[in-house]
């Protein structure tokens, strides 16, 4: 049988004992079932009433803890006696600390105050991220809360020739932190943050933990580079032969070296004569992002909306619809006479405006507050809609993007979105045994 920790109390006979007793029950040990059960039982023969309660099981080993309140009708002695034998014999530790009315009122004082959720993202956790993490919102002067893990439990694989018995390599891990107050300075914060993510090999995303994290319903998807691991005009040229000169052109329109509009029509114009069959070929063989077809599976199944807002191609947008199961597509329909490409397209241009107009108007007709949209993008012809969504997210963005943007995922495949929405891999089917 364990050994149990006792911390005894005394309460003093002065007027604040008189009226009440409140008291910290803390229990740790082996989980097994029954444990709350079996404390919330005596407490309630004795009238006890929860000010609060924690519960967490961090490698099958259980904490739990209390804080209650004994009336002057009702002394917290005979309590306290059961709950020491029953926690003896199912061999539990158990303490107890005296908590003072002043300290209680302290406590709730806090209530109401801002709170905000910082995820950590990365293909593994380490210590040193995890101090780097919390040593940074200490200097701002946020209070943790609550940490949990929303990645699931990964097993362990035994590596030949390392310098460790045991290598853990998962695939992906998310730390979520919950905390309380403004921090000092924003701009530091996250600064301090952007170094970090950089020297450590991490993604940190910092949110208000409002009502709308909870609540999003729209997701807005940039195509090249973000749904998919191409760009098709890159693609399209290579196969017309003019692939290194597009490729540059590209390349500086997604630095925001140069004009979305007056890269597109020298692009295009080197696209002229394309035979149209190369289309059907390029569709069927593209490379879909990591991550990005269980995100869409997800988002389906729980009944958000998606959509591409592209300044690519409707042809390659209308082929990731229907393998993706999007709602909506709105990109560049590419002008095709004499079954070949004429170098220019039909309709207005789907540039970097045109794609946050886009979203306002399906927010709308969605009936949701742009606060419950989220946009993805790589590109700068993508700040306009991510600046405009509720939650804008650099994916594998180019430097000029990811500094602009309210977060941005660097480390992981699309699907860490989710963990950006609060899910947990349990929830989404991902965890290789129970979270």
């Amino acid at each position: 049988m364990g050994m149990t920790c006792i911390i005894p109390i005394y309460f003093s006979s002065g007027s604040e004992s008189a009226v009440h007793e409140l008291i910290l029950i803390t229990i740790a040990g082996a989980d097994r079932p029954a444990v709350t059960s079996a404390v919330t039982a005596i407490l309630a023969r004795h009238h006890a009433n929860v000010l609060d309660i924690g519960q967490a099981v961090i490698h099958d080993t259980l904490s739990l803890g209390l804080l209650v309140e004994f009336s002057a009708e009702h002394d917290s002695s005979p309590a306290v006696k059961e709950i020491v034998y029953a926690m003896y014999n199912m061999s539990m530790q158990v303490g107890f600390q005296p908590i003072t009315l002043d300290s209680y009122a302290e406590w709730v004082s806090h209530h109401g105050k801002k709170r905000h959720i910082v995820t950590l993202l990365a293909r593994q956790i380490t210590a040193e991220q995890l101090s780097c993490l919390t040593s940074i919102m200490a200097e701002q002067g946020l209070n943790i809360d609550n940490i949990s893990r929303l990645s699931g439990r990964v097993a362990l694989s035994l590596e030949e020739n390392t310098n460790s018995t045991l290598d853990c390599t998962p695939t992906k891990a998310c730390i979520e932190i919950s905390a309380r107050g403004e921090p000092v300075s924003p701009t530091k914060l996250r600064a301090a943050f952007t170094d970090m993510a950089s020297r450590l090999d991490v993604d940190i995303a910092f949110q208000a933990d409002s009502i709308y994290r909870r609540t999003r319903r729209l997701v807005c998807f940039d195509m090249d580079s973000t749904l998919i691991e191409a760009e098709v005009i890159d693609e399209l040229a290579k196969a017309h032969g003019v692939g290194d000169q597009v490729a540059i052109i590209t390349e500086q329109a997604m630095r925001g070296e140069i004009d979305f509009n007056q890269s597109f029509a020298k692009r295009m114009a080197l696209l002229k004569g394309l035979d149209e069959s190369v289309l059907e070929n390029i569709a069927a063989n593209l490379p879909i992002t990591e991550g990005a077809e269980h995100l869409l599976k997800t988002l389906n199944q729980l009944g958000y909306k998606t959509a591409i807002l592209s300044g690519g191609f409707n042809y390659f947008g209308r082929y990731l619809q229907k393998k993706l199961g999007i709602d909506y597509v709105f990109a560049n329909e590419l002008e095709i006479e004499n079954h070949q490409v004429t170098g220019r397209v039909v309709g207005t241009v789907v540039n970097g405006e045109r794609k946050a107009e886009l979203l306002k108007e399906l927010a709308q007709q969605e009936n949701i507050s742009l606060e419950q949209v989220i946009a993805v993008g790589d590109g700068a012809n993508d700040l306009p809609m991510l600046s405009v969504a509720g939650l804008g997210i650099a994916f594998r963005a180019k430097p000029l993007v990811k500094a602009s943007a309210k977060q941005s995922i660097s480390t992981l495949g699309l699907d860490a979105i989710l963990y950006l929405m609060g899910f947990r891999d349990r929830e989404m089917g991902l965890s290789h045994s129970d979270n």
